[in-house]
């Protein structure tokens, strides 16, 4: 993921009565329209609708995995607070995420750190003992749940007069605490567990290793997880990840993954050595390895998408994680699968060459020629450990590519003389790497901008149809290939290439409100209309379609948008022709920079619509997104099928844009149902909405 910021065209009859006026208050316009359920596009795959995930900083540990320990194995020394080690900033110039750092207790001196004879990593600490006064360390900035259980484990080792206790404070009484007195230490490593229930709600808990007595203890690693934890990830997130129809997780991609070694995260995870990571400047410890990834993908019910590191890793390392995830327990790398408790193949079906290779910012960054050498031994490698799997090349089509410091927002013609060049690694891969992958990955990351001078109608419109726009230029772009690369339609056995559009998301400044979700519905809607040949997509990150804190979770409004496509207009609705005659107009109001000049949406202004049939063919759906104040009545034609009787409709809704679902408070935004009325050649949706309509037709 960057900082910076096809083709079954939805087409319909529409007739709308827009009362009072359009989006930009223009005089109201009748406008004609056609659903033409002849016109049949490819049906929705069940990867439409998938999730991408990437350490970043501490996101995967603040979220979906369940550890509330930063720093667990001691990759930092522990010292006083204004002492520690001041770490870069990312490779962008942004500063490096902040981590909770363990602080010595009973004076600076109570704690060394041994360097020479580690238990994993760097370091190991050291605490050498005063007699009655307790020493040791602390970490505090914890939050608990009070009456909820938790349990961790201890590596423990040192001298026989040590007496080493683990506590949970939640409070600064001396009944705030509950302390678990440990075994005497030895001069062997040994994993003691432990457990607490919390006394009291906290947000700022803390766990303490003190010991009294004569003599030292070492500390290899320390545990806490609450005790719901499944397999190391948390309850909460996952059930509500659960529910949300992805298809597919890519996991774990990303930046961090061109200097990620995968072999170094296998195996105990107390013994797994942590690594830094240069691409966001941050320790990561190495937790979660491809075992725990293939474990979430169990848990959340979808098949895994893997990303191989042609960063700074090479064609072998990525075999092998291919024989790791799917030889057979015979084989090499299978067999050390089998010993880390996974005797079955996992059979990972999607595999990703490499991460955004194209880009400045990315960790072993090189030339598109080498480039194309590299993803071919990549995949011949993969290849050969199992001919089954599906490769995906990882391109960039020219309105994304431009010099570091050039800041535009591209169109059509703009972008015309980058075909076939440097700042054209879709078309590279296509002229020069064919037969070497299935599909090709396009990313894209757009800002919400503010827009203070614009009439709040229009404000809003050119807010919500903004990220669709990058779906559009995407579409429009893929005609120009397809032009000049005719076997893009009959490669691989005639099978043809596929788009993944695995990272993409808009960044608005309120975060998830029911705003942004008006304008992630035009984005599900127009990659739905290009379903011939955008057939996965994996939205940034899996973790932002939920509100999370350190002791709930609640799903957003982005959630929300997932999960309505997801369960009505999901996989196996075929999409259908909706053609109207009020065209999109251009992008008004342009402001700042990466916003593609092209105009997405169906030809309904000011709504945006699609349409399809259910897989058995006898429902009507039909999705539209309101991005106006105002109610707008639609008369919609279906030539030579008959729309019968009642139908339901599901509708996220709320009266302010600024609604949203937040932890702790009362759900402002959710999914209703209700009966729609008999259509009779007409609709009618509320301002400020995104509905699927489903009728049935007549045999």
């Amino acid at each position: 993921m960057t900082g910076r910021a096809r083709t079954m065209r939805a087409v319909g009859w529409l007739a709308l009565g827009l009362a009072g006026g359009g989006a930009s208050g223009a005089q109201a316009q009748a406008i004609r329209a056609t659903i033409d359920v002849s016109r049949t596009s490819a049906a929705v795959t069940p990867y439409e609708y998938g999730m991408f995930i990437e350490p970043i900083g501490g996101l995967v540990n603040r979220t979906l995995w369940a550890e509330m320990l930063d720093d667990r194995k001691f990759y930092y020394p522990i010292r006083v607070e204004g002492k520690d080690e001041k770490v870069p900033d990312t490779v962008e110039g942004r500063p490096a995420p902040s981590f909770r750092k363990w602080r010595p207790i009973g004076g600076g001196d109570a704690v060394a750190m041994d360097s020479a004879a580690p238990f994993v990593g760097r370091f190991s600490p050291v605490v050498t003992l005063a007699g009655t006064g307790p020493r040791g360390f602390g970490q505090g900035g914890m939050s608990l749940v009070a009456g909820k259980d938790y349990v961790g484990r201890i590596q423990l080792s040192g001298d026989p007069g040590a007496k080493v206790e683990v506590a949970l404070v939640w409070g600064e009484g001396l009944r705030d605490r509950q302390v678990v007195a440990l075994p005497a230490p030895g001069t062997a490593w040994a994993e003691l567990p432990f457990r607490f229930t919390a006394g009291k709600a906290s947000s700022d808990a803390r766990l303490e290793v003190t010991g009294t007595g004569s003599g030292s203890f070492r500390v290899g690693a320390v545990s806490l997880m609450p005790a719901d934890n499944i397999n190391g990830w948390r309850a909460d997130v996952t059930a509500i990840a659960k529910t949300l129809n992805s298809g597919f997780w890519r996991l774990p991609g990303g930046n961090f993954l061109s200097n990620w070694d995968w072999h170094q995260a296998l195996g105990p995870r107390d013994r797994r050595q942590p690594m830094f990571d240069h691409a966001w400047s941050a320790m990561q410890t190495n937790d979660i390895g491809m075992d725990e990834w293939m474990e979430l993908t169990r848990i959340l019910g979808v098949e895994p998408y893997v990303t191989v590191n042609a960063g700074l890793g090479d064609a072998n390392s990525a075999a092998e994680e291919v024989e790791y995830l799917n030889g057979p327990a015979t084989s090499e790398w299978g067999a050390k699968r089998a010993a880390n408790g996974h005797p079955a193949p996992y059979g990972v079906k999607w595999w990703n060459i490499g991460n955004e290779p194209y880009g400045w910012w990315q960790i072993g960054k090189t030339s598109l020629d080498y480039y194309l050498m590299k993803h071919r031994d990549f995949a011949a490698a993969m290849k050969a450990r199992d001919p089954g799997i599906t490769l995906i090349a990882s391109g960039a089509m020219p309105d994304q590519l431009h010099p570091r410091d050039v800041k535009e927002n591209p169109s059509l013609e703009s972008i015309q003389h980058k075909f076939g060049t440097e700042e054209d690694w879709t078309g590279g891969f296509f002229a020069k790497a064919m037969g070497s992958f299935d599909g090709i990955t396009e990313h894209y990351y757009d800002r919400g901008e503010e827009r203070p001078g614009a009439p709040a109608d229009e404000e809003l419109i050119e807010f919500a149809r903004s990220p669709s726009n990058h779906v559009r230029m995407k579409a429009e772009e893929w005609n120009i290939y397809q032009q000049r690369y005719p076997a893009i339609k009959t490669a691989n056995g005639g099978q043809g290439i596929f788009l993944s559009m695995d990272e993409y998301a808009y960044m608005a400044k309120d975060g998830a409100t029911l705003k942004s979700a008006l304008a992630y519905s035009m984005v599900m809607q127009e990659m739905l209309r290009h379903s011939d040949f955008l057939t996965m997509a994996a939205f940034t990150t899996g973790v932002s379609t939920m509100d999370i804190t350190p002791t709930g979770a609640v799903m957003n409004t982005t959630g929300l948008v997932f999960k309505l496509y997801g369960e009505h207009f999901g996989a196996g609705t075929v999409p259908v022709a909706l053609d109207g005659n009020v065209p999109q107009p251009d992008p008004k109001h342009v402001v700042g920079s990466s916003h593609p000049q092209v105009k997405a949406g169906s030809a309904t202004f000011p709504l945006d619509m699609i349409a399809g049939l259910s897989p058995d063919g006898k429902r009507l759906r039909i999705g539209v997104v309101n991005a106006t104040y105002k109610v707008q009545s639609v008369a919609v034609a279906v030539p030579g099928r008959q729309v019968r009787g009642a139908g339901t409709v599901w509708r996220i809704a709320a009266k302010s844009l600024a609604a949203a679902n937040k932890v702790g408070a009362k759900l402002g935004v959710t999914i209703t149902q209700a009966k729609a009325a008999a259509m009779n050649g007409r609709l009618s949706v509320p301002p400020l909405s995104t509905s699927i309509f489903e009728y049935p037709l007549a045999e």
